[in-house]
């Protein structure tokens, strides 16, 4: 399967889902997050893909949600952000429910839903030169890709408000050690240990590792009703007079001065 915004190969019984927008950094636009539902379909349902490895084409991951985008949208700005997040959620819903085990494999940056692409994930390894930075509040949104729910999970309350808050840039080395990565690797050497990771799980059982996802999923509780609510918080949050400074201080490369208005 191969579309624009991502590509899925498969090697033997390992899928490489690949985010393909690298002249864009891997941003999320709507037609990207259609995309990735409907890969992250395809390997639920090919009982031949035993592993998945989730990564990004190009010198980044994913720079998160598509701010140019917004502004040359054709619609509403909340009901664009509330579809777009509509089908970004049930791809990670797709991912964290699916047999197959999926290793994230972090280039570059990851900001915004890309984290929430990697803390999906049930491993994830990245190169020494990975950054990851939430990046959501810096531009006056609020967090999605379930990253209110899993971040606190994964790197404890108190860190993960310091990363949506402060918007505090990890290294990889502090992923490594916060837990939100299982191991960092050479930068020439992601891809291919990704994949030996995944060929390693490849050979495992696939039912017992699908039964053990959707135990640690159900384990989650509430987690696609809380990205339901994130889904309507960001899309509402997008109509603010601070998201408007936000979104236009970042793509005029200035300092934003929020007014500290809520959403109209």
């Amino acid at each position: 399967m191969s579309a624009a915004n991502v590509q899925v190969e498969t090697h033997g019984s390992v899928a490489l889902v690949t985010l393909n927008r690298p002249e864009q950094s891997n941003t999320l636009n709507l037609q990207m997050a259609m995309d990735l539902l409907a890969a992250a379909m395809a390997c639920a349902r090919n009982a031949a893909v035993r592993a998945v490895v989730l990564t990004g084409a190009g010198r980044n991951f994913s720079f998160g949600g598509d701010l140019r985008a917004m502004g040359t949208r054709e619609r509403a700005l909340d009901d664009h952000v509330r579809e777009l997040t509509t089908y970004l959620h049930a791809a990670i819903s797709h991912f964290v429910r699916m047999d197959a085990p999926v290793v994230a494999a972090v280039n570059g940056t990851a900001a915004g839903a890309g984290v929430g692409l990697v803390a999906m994930a049930d491993l994830a390894l990245c190169a020494r030169n990975a950054r990851f930075n939430l990046a959501y509040t810096s531009v006056g949104l609020t967090p999605d890709a379930g990253t209110t729910f899993l971040l606190p999970r994964t790197v404890g309350h108190k860190r993960a408000m310091e990363l949506l808050l402060l918007n505090r840039l990890l290294t990889a080395e502090e992923a490594l050690s916060w837990g939100l990565v299982n191991e960092v690797v050479a930068d020439e050497r992601l891809l291919e240990r990704a994949v030996e990771v995944a060929e390693r799980l490849a050979h495992g059982p696939r039912s017992a590792f699908g039964a053990t996802k959707r135990l640690m999923a159900s384990s989650l509780g509430a987690f696609e009703s809380q990205m339901v609510l994130e889904s309507e918080t960001i899309a509402t949050q997008a109509t603010s007079a601070d998201a408007a400074e936000g979104i236009d201080a970042f793509l005029g490369k200035r300092k934003a001065r929020f007014p500290g208005k809520g959403p109209r």
